[in-house]
């Protein structure tokens, strides 16, 4: 069993920076890529941002790209999201993932997988 805890939300004015973190148990995180997704209100949940378990490879949403920086620390079980040049449509709750299987690649799919945080808000004023 893994557990995620997602934190660094806030309130944030427009152009402004946040930094999440997702801090993970369990021994398995060193061989699962992660995930962030976001759901905004009345919208579905939306890949934003994977990286690989060895932290090499990344893959950003088109709307975050040149914005959101992902990055891992497989020492401390930790999965950071960066978000700079923050807008009002970044509004949303932000969950980590654990990839469902060993070493796979990153998937944009939110079935592949398996453990989520339980979310954090993420508000950018205008």
């Amino acid at each position: 069993q893994v557990q995620l805890v997602e934190s660094g939300g806030g309130l944030v004015q427009a152009g402004g920076s946040l930094r999440l973190s997702c801090a993970a148990s369990g021994r398995t995180f060193s061989s699962r890529a992660m995930g962030w997704f976001r759901q905004a209100p009345g919208k579905e949940r939306e890949f934003t941002a994977g990286i690989s378990s060895s932290g090499r490879n990344t893959q950003f949403a088109d709307s975050v790209k040149g914005r959101f920086t992902i990055s891992r620390d497989n020492g401390k079980n930790t999965v950071y999201l960066q978000m700079n040049s923050l807008k009002p449509e970044d509004t949303a709750v932000y969950y980590c993932a654990s990839g469902r299987l060993a070493y796979a690649t990153i998937s944009q799919n939110d079935y592949e997988y398996e453990y989520w945080g339980q979310g954090t808000q993420v508000t950018v004023s205008s």
